[in-house]
């Protein structure tokens, strides 16, 4: 039973608010609830529809630093956070989660800063016994995967490809499928073909007509890639011809 069944619009955006316009809002309205049925569920859509912005209301509504790390931790640098959160209800089931971070990969400076400021009294002993800002941006990333991450726990992810080589991404991925099957949940916003192969997770894709269920062959990411590298140079001749 996963931690976050799903959310809700509970009040509707002012309709002079940008969030008013954003597709995952209209998706929303129109779906009624957005639903978690499966330990890992992938948000998909074009830049723009409003994914990290969603995944950021939900961590926030669910108790989590709006600038990523988990429910300790109380660093801001920037109140730039949507107000989407305040309209979203939760529906959470009877169990408790025992940890829970929030990853965001634009802010994961500042959250790295954060606990060096915190964790290097004790040894970094839950970040894997060194600094982030002591390794590359995907060492880092996955040193957290590795470490801070456990069983029985909730993860929010946006785009953490973003700093991993595709060797590096499919060690998050066997990291990710292990801790599922203990109980974790895990709601990731992604571009990445690859990570939306993960066995056993729900692909939820952002459209025009609201929120769909597709397999990973049905996106557009993987159209692409698959059609760009079977045949780059046919890609490279459309795009600069």
């Amino acid at each position: 039973m996963n931690y976050l069944r799903a959310v809700k619009l509970k009040k509707q955006p002012p309709k002079n608010s940008y969030l008013a316009g954003l597709p995952v809002v209209e998706s929303l309205k129109k779906a009624g609830e957005l639903t978690f049925d499966k330990p890992v569920t992938f948000l998909i859509g074009e830049n723009g529809s409003g994914k990290s912005t969603l995944l950021e209301a939900v961590a926030v509504a669910m108790g989590f630093n709006p600038e990523g790390g988990s429910k300790d931790f109380s660093f801001s640098t920037s109140d730039t956070h949507s107000p989407l959160y305040s309209m979203l209800t939760c529906v959470k089931s009877v169990r408790l989660m025992s940890d829970g971070f929030f990853l965001r990969a634009e802010s994961f400076y500042n959250a790295a800063s954060y606990i060096d400021d915190t964790a290097a009294s004790n040894g970094y002993i839950r970040y894997g016994g060194k600094s982030f800002h002591r390794q590359s941006h995907g060492e880092s990333f996955l040193a957290l995967a590795e470490n801070r991450f456990g069983p029985g726990g909730l993860y929010i992810l946006d785009e953490p490809e973003a700093a991993l080589s595709p060797t590096r991404l499919m060690s998050l991925m066997v990291i990710i499928h292990r801790l599922a099957r203990q109980g974790s949940q895990f709601i990731i916003a992604t571009h990445s073909p690859i990570l939306m192969t993960l066995p056993g997770s729900r692909i939820i894709q952002l459209t025009d007509e609201g929120f769909e269920n597709v397999s990973y062959r049905q996106t557009e990411h993987f159209i692409i890639t698959k059609e760009f590298m079977n045949n780059p140079q046919k890609m490279l001749d459309f795009l600069f011809k």
